[in-house]
């Protein structure tokens, strides 16, 4: 029997980088092993660690698009779009679709991180 999901591990270029915007996203911790560079984990806060693991040649997903297909993205629940949309783009993410504003009755927007993955800020 499985106890947990230990980690959501995210493949990129720069895991450093990648694992600071998360961090400062959701106010946890970066977390990196001095042996391995290739791996670093964000702690402490309220969920499943994510893990931001260098891929060697590593291409962004597209989006919409599919010729470079996510193979998955984050949601995450926020009681303000707006203001959090200001936050995450100081932190480095850049917009995808205002899906809010697209779509009636939509309550979520689309953003890239820096690695560019897709995630969601979905209005609670």
């Amino acid at each position: 029997m499985i106890r947990k999901l230990q980690a959501v591990a995210l493949d990129c270029a720069d895991p450093v980088r990648l694992a600071g915007f998360y961090a400062d996203l959701l106010g946890g911790r970066v977390m990196a092993d001095a042996e391995d560079s290739g791996w670093v984990e964000v702690h402490g806060f309220e969920g499943t660690p994510l893990a931001c693991q260098r891929v060697d040649g590593y291409r962004a997903p597209e989006w919409p698009g599919q010729q470079f297909p996510q193979q998955l993205h984050l949601d995450f629940d926020v009681d303000d779009l707006d203001g959090e949309e200001k936050r995450v783009l100081a932190l480095g993410a850049t917009v995808l679709e205002r899906t809010d504003q697209l779509r009636p009755g939509a309550n979520w927007r689309v953003y890239a991180d820096p690695a560019g993955h897709p995630f969601c800020l979905c209005l609670h």
